[in-house]
């Protein structure tokens, strides 16, 4: 991913997000991991080093989604989101999953989220899975970071 400031990017996924920096490469570049594997993201400077960030209404990533294993590593993370003073975009339940949306530091778009047990995803008369959107109680999952 490319960021502005490498220093700012690698305390937001670090700190915020709980990442380990498993390689840096200068100020140029880091490789970040959650649990040891070589890399899950990598960010740099190579082109923007003290670049803005893109303009509404332009293409890119609309958003890229981080996996968590459990509701219990959801409701952690939306702690230490929230007691960084961070902003959320929203929270949705989508029924075969519960999701946080924000923004990094340099405003791409993150959704961090967990799957419900698949036996437990609702479906449709069809047999299709019925994904929906619905507002997700913030307060319910914040009883599970403890």
């Amino acid at each position: 991913m490319k960021v502005a400031d490498l220093d700012r990017a690698i305390k937001f996924y670090t700190e915020v997000l709980g990442f380990e920096v498993v390689a840096r490469m200068g100020r140029a570049a880091a490789f970040l991991s959650a649990g040891g594997y070589h890399h899950h993201i990598g960010l740099n400077t190579w082109e923007s080093n003290g670049g803005s960030r893109p303009p509404r209404g332009t293409t890119g990533l609309y958003h890229f989604a981080l996996l968590l294993p459990s509701r219990h590593a959801l409701a952690t993370t939306l702690k230490r989101l929230l007691e960084h003073g961070w902003p959320i975009d929203g929270a949705a339940d989508h029924g075969v999953s519960e999701a946080v949306y924000l923004r990094d530091p340099d405003g791409n778009g993150i959704e961090i989220y967990r799957d419900r047990p698949r036996e437990q995803w609702p479906k449709n008369p069809d047999g299709t899975y019925a994904m929906v959107s619905d507002p997700l109680d913030l307060d319910d999952l914040l009883k599970e970071s403890n």
